[in-house]
Formats: C-alpha cells, structure tokens, sequence
C-alpha cells in the first residue's frame, strides 16, 4: 500500500513541479526515491490529466494506476513509435518463435 512520504520530505512531484500541498494527491504514489517516475509521467502525460484520473478512480485503485501509467509512460519514451505495443510484439514473437520450436520438435 502507498505510504505518504510529506512528514520526510516533498513527493518527486512537488519537488519536479516547485509546490508542495499538504494535501498532495502524487506523495503517496512518487517518493522521493525514485524521481524519473513522476518526471517521465509528467512529460508524456502531463501532472493535470495525471492529477484528474487519480480523481476520477476509487481510493483503492490509485496506486495501480499510477504504476500503469509509470510503466506506460516509461515504455512511451524507451519507444516514442510503438509504446507499449512495441513490448508486447516483442513478447509475442518471442511466443510465438518457442511455440514454433515445439511443434518443429514434436513433429520429429
């Protein structure tokens, strides 16, 4: 479960933006610890539509959220063409190259 990080020190977010709030909606979810999370959501999303879906979604899904858009976020600029779908053809060739292999062996 996310834990507030404000009685320590500013979320990445308050310090990547130069405001704290002490009512922050990023602290639980952008600790200090790790300051490219809140950064790379910021830069491909935007902390305004980051801050309206952590709104719009339960208290008990933010956290999740927050970590899939992290993670898209992350694969958006690892591959500004594909994003995330880039890693799943990956996956899938891969998937699909070993299935490949195993019909090749059972057939022998």
């Amino acid at each position: 479960m996310a834990s507030s990080s404000y009685s320590n020190s500013p979320c990445d977010a308050c310090k990547f933006l130069r405001k704290c709030m002490m009512d922050c909606i990023f602290s639980p979810y952008f600790p200090p610890k790790e300051p490219q999370k809140f950064a790379n959501m910021h830069k491909i999303f935007g902390a305004c539509n980051v801050s309206k879906l952590q709104n719009e979604v339960q208290p008990y899904q933010r956290e999740d959220a927050v970590n899939s858009l992290a993670y898209e976020a992350e694969a958006w600029i690892e591959d500004p063409v594909y994003g995330c779908v880039g890693a799943i053809s990956v996956l899938l060739k891969v998937q699909i190259l070993h299935q490949h292999r195993e019909r090749t062996f059972v057939q022998m």
